[in-house]
């Protein structure tokens, strides 16, 4: 079986947003990380290179597959802040077409930057994911 890429490593949060080279999204990386520690409760870590996780849980899937992922997470990535939520919560889609400019895939969610969005939406769309996920994985 293949070994999960996106594990937390030692790697310094505050590093490598310091390193993020576009000033806007540096600055809204920041902020999100104040955001996200104040809904969960935990401090950052780093996922892999480029993923800023909060909390952890444990999934197994039916297939055997199995891992550890952050509870809710984003990634400032070049073209994009992306921000990785459950797929299948209640009132996801409503919330996403209230969030503001967006691209959105099956777990994620793509902006800009933070000016594009409805920050208390974001607030609303982190927490329920999260409930989401610890309701489906409760052992974290």
């Amino acid at each position: 079986m293949a070994k999960n890429k996106t594990t937390t490593t030692d790697a310094s949060v505050f590093d490598f947003l310091q390193n993020v080279t576009n000033e806007v999204k540096r600055n809204d990386s920041f902020q999100l990380v104040n955001i996200f520690k104040s809904i969960t409760g935990c401090e950052p870590k780093m996922y892999g290179p480029t993923i800023i996780g909060f909390g952890n849980y444990h999934y197994k899937y039916e297939s055997g597959y199995e891992g550890n992922a952050p509870i809710a997470a984003f990634s400032p990535r070049k073209e994009a802040i992306v921000f990785y939520f459950s797929t299948e919560f209640e009132h996801r889609e409503q919330l996403l077409e209230k969030l503001g400019k967006h691209k959105s895939g099956k777990s994620c969610v793509y902006i800009k930057k933070l000016d594009d969005i409805n920050l208390s939406i974001l607030e609303e769309l982190t927490k329920a994911s999260i409930a989401d996920i610890t309701s489906k994985y409760p052992n974290r």
